[in-house]
């Protein structure tokens, strides 16, 4: 995660995105600097426009996790009806032994 943020944070300050640049920036945050990592990392960006990698990870849909909280909204509720119905029914047995 470290690298990500070496990575934008020398993307932002208009830098040269090489192994010694993350590598310096890494030391001056007191992370360990990994070179397998950061080759990996320079490998992986390479030919690639990160203004437009940006672009598309803030449009990505985020809209599951409230159609999930929905779903477990709606069954949160059923489960409460079932169980004011159970009490209801158990009052009307009791009712019918006493009545």
């Amino acid at each position: 995660m470290e690298l990500m943020y070496a990575t934008l944070l020398l993307h932002t300050a208009g830098k040269e995105i090489n192994e010694e640049n993350l590598k310096k920036v890494l030391e001056a945050a007191g992370a360990k600097a990994d070179e397998g990592k950061i080759k990996a990392v320079i490998a992986a960006l390479e030919g690639k426009n990160i203004d437009e990698i940006i672009e598309k990870a803030a449009v990505m849909p985020v809209a599951a996790a409230p159609a999930e909280k929905q779903e477990e909204k709606k069954e949160e509720e059923k489960k409460e009806e079932d169980v004011e119905k159970k009490a209801e029914e158990a009052a009307a047995g009791l009712a019918a032994l006493f009545g």
